[in-house]
Formats: structure tokens, C-alpha cells, sequence
């Protein structure tokens, strides 16, 4: 396995200075943002799909440093309900799928997106329970009229360009979970996999290892995100998990994100990583940070040392003891 960051992160550093410090810090890949939420902070990705020659330099920028692009960050809601926005973020996908193997990599990181309740409706609107019965009503329409049709075409269009596409399961969109995952790739195709990212999933109730087992067996982890939560206790047990308050509001808030061994140490990441080496990943771990706890740099280089020392990095020996 290789260690790498969501370029993100980094944004505030110009593209050669980002790359010196992965370097100096000891990465082996670095996943590019080239879209909507991520931003696109080290080049614009339409010009560079025009011009081969500054897609060779970025290739060879990132060579020089022992970097390989793992994958291009596009996250974003293309089927968002206000036409305006929607078409922002397809534009965005699209250019990132077209864009992928110039640049080397067969890997775009996006959401599945959350549509609105009705073709009526301007503003996303995700459910999460089933009655009164206008919800699952919701549901129903978002999934058939909209998310099936329009991932059934993008579908179509990464596997002309040889591309897969790895869905962030975030709650908030449509895709939040390893049922949503699978029921979208199964009605679309096969491009269509997962970005596993733990720290959605802890808050949610979810054991990352047995969806990574799952998600494993199905063929379909494209990518991984390290990237921790924390829950608290005492808060949790008062107000549940569903939190909309802000994520500086660290006493009151029923969780947050943490910077990968300070939301759970050893007894979750060396099961998890286990669990996809078993299930034959052996790509990236792209560290994302949002800890509201630490500096960028002080929770990002926290999260490489502890990645040093529970990554897999070799291949297994022989059986040699029996």
C-alpha cells in the first residue's frame, strides 16, 4: 500500500511548494482537486485538458518527487436541483473523467450527489426515514427520475475513457452508506464503486472493516480516504448523531472529524487495513484532513506518522512456518 493526501489540503501552498513538502514528508501519491467543492486550486482543468504538454508537466513535476497521481477530486453535486449549479459540477465531472488518463490515473473521486424532492424544488433534499409516506415518495423520484438516469450516462462515458468512478458515501447526498453504494452501481454499472471514506461511516453507526469487507467483495473499492471522527459520548447520548451545528462548536457537537489515531487508534486502522489487503486493495490511503482540533500542518503530518506505522507495505512472504 502506498500513503498520499487529498491534495485539498494543500491548497493554500503553490503547486511546486505542495509538492516539496509531500515529498519532504514522505508520500508516495497525492490525489489532485480539480472541482467544485474541492476547488481547483493548482491549475484549471479544462486548459489543462487542451494542452499536452502542460499535462506531461504535471506528470513529471509530480515524478520528481517520488509522487504518483492516484486520482482527481471532482466532488461535487451534479444532480443538484438548481439547473445552474447542476450543470457547474456535470462540467466539472466530465472534464475530471476526460482528464484522468492524460494525467495517469484511471481513478475520479466524486458524490453521487442529492437531488431535490420534486422537479419543483431548488434546494437538495435528502431523506432519512421513511414516513409519512411523502418521503419515501422522495426517494422513489430522486432514485428513478433522476440518479439512475443520469449515473447510468456517466457511467457510459468513464468506461469510453477507461475510467472508474469512486463515490464518497456522505450523508447529505444520496449515496451515504454500503446499501447505497452497491444499489447505484448495480442499476448503473460498473465504473461505479466507492471512495471509502471511515470517517463518514463512524458517526453513522457503521463498521468500516465489515463494509470494506462487503464493498471488497463486490469488487468495487476504487479508492480509500484516511480520514478519522470522533464521537462524543455525552452528547451523542443526548441529541443523537444527526448534528447540523457548526464543526468549531467542539462541546456542544455530537461528533467531529479527527486527524487519523485521535478519533480511534490501533483496534480500528489495523483491522481496516488488513481488511483491504485482504480483499485485494493494495492502492493509496489518502489522508483528508478536518480536524477541528489541529493546524492543517500539525493534524496532517500527526496522521502521516501514524499512517507509517500500520500501512502494509510489502507484499506477504511464503507460508514459511508450516
Amino acid at each position: 500500500m502506498k500513503l498520499g493526501v487529498m491534495g485539498a489540503g494543500l491548497g493554500g501552498m503553490e503547486w511546486e511548494k505542495a509538492l516539496d513538502y509531500c515529498q519532504q514528508v514522505g508520500l508516495d501519491a497525492i490525489e489532485l482537486p480539480v472541482g467544485p467543492f474541492p476547488g481547483k486550486p493548482f491549475f484549471h482543468p479544462e486548459e489543462i485538458l487542451q494542452d499536452s504538454t502542460a499535462q506531461k508537466k504535471i506528470i513529471e513535476d509530480c515524478k520528481k518527487r517520488g509522487l504518483e497521481i492516484i486520482g482527481l477530486a471532482v466532488h461535487g453535486n451534479p444532480v443538484h436541483p438548481n439547473p445552474e449549479i447542476a450543470q457547474a459540477h456535470e462540467h466539472d465531472h466530465d472534464i475530471a473523467v476526460r482528464l484522468a488518463p492524460k494525467l495517469g490515473t484511471d481513478v475520479v473521486i466524486n458524490f453521487a450527489g442529492c437531488p431535490g424532492g420534486s422537479p419543483q424544488d431548488r434546494t437538495p433534499n435528502w431523506v432519512t426515514c421513511p414516513w409519512p409516506d411523502d418521503f419515501s415518495a422522495i426517494v422513489q423520484y430522486q432514485w428513478d427520475d433522476v440518479l439512475i438516469p443520469f449515473w447510468t450516462k456517466k457511467n457510459k462515458a468513464a468506461a469510453s475513457e477507461g475510467v472508474k468512478i469512486a463515490f464518497e458515501a456522505h450523508p447529505g447526498f444520496a449515496v451515504y452508506n454500503t446499501e447505497t453504494i452497491l444499489k447505484l452501481r448495480a442499476a448503473c454499472g460498473e465504473q461505479l464503486g466507492a471512495n471509502v471514506d471511515p470517517s463518514h461511516f463512524f458517526w453513522q453507526g457503521i463498521d468500516p472493516v465489515e463494509s470494506a469487507r462487503v464493498l471488497g467483495d463486490a469488487g468495487c473499492i476504487f479508492h480509500v480516504h484516511g480520514k478519522d471522527t470522533g464521537i462524543d459520548p455525552h452528547n451523542t447520548k443526548i441529541n443523537g448523531v444527526l448534528d447540523t451545528k457548526s464543526y468549531a462548536e467542539l462541546n456542544t457537537r455530537s461528533w467531529v472529524f479527527r486527524t487519523c489515531g485521535y478519533g480511534h487508534g490501533d483496534e480500528f486502522w489495523k483491522p481496516f487495513i488488513s481488511m483491504l489487503k485482504m480483499k485485494g486493495y493494495d492502492g493509496v490511503i489518502s489522508i483528508e484532513h478536518e480536524d477541528s482540533y489541529m493546524s492543517i500542518q500539525e493534524g496532517f503530518e500527526k496522521a502521516v506518522a501514524y499512517f507509517k506505522g500500520v500501512l502494509i507495505k510489502e507484499k506477504a512472504g511464503d507460508a514459511w512456518w508450516f
